[in-house]
């Protein structure tokens, strides 16, 4: 019998989600280390690789989060597709960020940094949970403000502060679902009949 849209959002948001994160958060550190030893053009070609690796670079964090995406026995989950979607989006935005760097190869950074940074904002309503709608704000913020403060840095400064949002929400995301866990197991134990008396 299918599951109601309310139960697998319900079980969706009871999932661990740092494979996706950590995995950005790698790739845009690698980001920041071409753009402190590499040429504008090398640090956007190090971007453009690092960024597009990150779907896969999560599939293979995820066996070590215990998420493990590649997992055929877990029943499908609708929010698994939407959040596909969003991958997706995040894609489509290259056809934004490619013109402006054939114009502008500094803007880079700027682009891909703040467009693919919304895909955090549905999450936030998934799970209930206001840490994608802050890191959506504060990455996007955060990304302006540093492309415009260090024109000569942008492939060196702008990754540092998505790492750093990064950062953050990982610790967020870890002690949310720490609580989920906690709540869960507690839950289960007033379940338990009582020990009879001795």
């Amino acid at each position: 019998m299918e599951r109601s849209l309310d139960i697998q959002r319900d079980e969706y948001s009871r999932r661990r989600l740092l494979a996706m994160p950590l995995a950005g958060t790698i790739a845009w550190a690698v980001v920041a280390a071409a753009g402190l030893v590499l040429d504008t053009f090398g640090a956007a070609m190090a971007l453009f690789v690092a960024t597009g690796s990150i779907v896969y670079l999560g599939i293979a964090l995820s066996k070590l989060t215990g998420e493990n995406f590649t997992d055929k026995t877990r029943p499908k989950n609708a929010f698994d597709a939407l959040f596909m979607h969003t991958v997706a989006m995040s894609l489509g935005v290259y056809a934004i960020a490619i013109p402006f760097f054939m114009a502008d190869a500094t803007s880079l950074p700027l682009t891909v940094g703040i467009l693919t940074g919304l895909m955090w904002l549905p999450l936030s309503w998934v799970i209930r949970h206001p840490v994608g709608l802050w890191h959506a704000g504060v990455r996007t913020a955060g990304v302006l403000a540093a492309w415009l403060a260090f024109p000569d840095h942008r492939f060196v400064a702008v990754p540092l502060v998505i790492v750093a949002v990064y950062a953050v929400t990982l610790l967020v995301l870890e002690r949310r679902w720490r609580a989920l866990e906690g709540a869960g197991a507690a839950g289960a134990a007033g379940r338990q009949p009582a020990a009879a008396s001795a």
